[in-house]
């Protein structure tokens, strides 16, 4: 089960801290798992050094992993979100389309498995932010997509 998930780092930044002994260095990293077929999750680890930062990444998104409705390699509706500073936008494509995403939001959908999709990334340029509010956009799509079933 473990290996079937794919895992992306995002971000890794270097973070320092002033003690009265010295400096304690620490390291924070940013990680993105999915399975390519519709679950996918993210991940803050932070640890003394990188490997074990990543391990506690991948460890915190495969407990916070969500299902995304995947209709035609795409997504069934079109999504605004607004989360802190982040805004993207997330809409279906028709197929041989591909990804037309941004960095941070380009690796939570193909990590997802979705192959057709059109964004924009709006507001800011921090990484987190937008990897968090993608995650939210994809988790209100689910909503919605069971609310519009429900009513048929």
């Amino acid at each position: 089960m473990n290996n079937d998930f794919e895992e992306r780092i995002i971000q890794v930044n270097r973070v320092s801290k002033k003690t009265k002994g010295g400096n304690k260095i620490g390291f924070s990293v940013l990680v993105v798992v999915g399975d390519r077929k519709g679950k996918v999750g993210v991940g803050l680890g932070k640890a003394q050094d990188v490997s074990s930062a990543i391990k506690k990444g991948v460890m915190v998104a495969k407990k916070h992993l969500i299902t995304v409705p995947i209709i035609n390699k795409t997504i069934p509706i079109r999504m605004d979100i607004k989360l802190g500073a982040a805004r993207v936008m997330l809409k279906p494509a028709p197929p041989g389309s591909g990804v037309i995403a941004g960095g941070a939001v380009r690796n939570v959908v193909s990590a997802a498995g979705i192959e057709n999709i059109s964004s924009k990334v709006l507001g800011t340029k921090n990484q987190a932010s937008n990897v968090y509010a993608t995650i939210e956009a994809l988790k209100r799509i689910k909503e919605r997509y069971r609310k519009d079933i429900s009513k048929a």
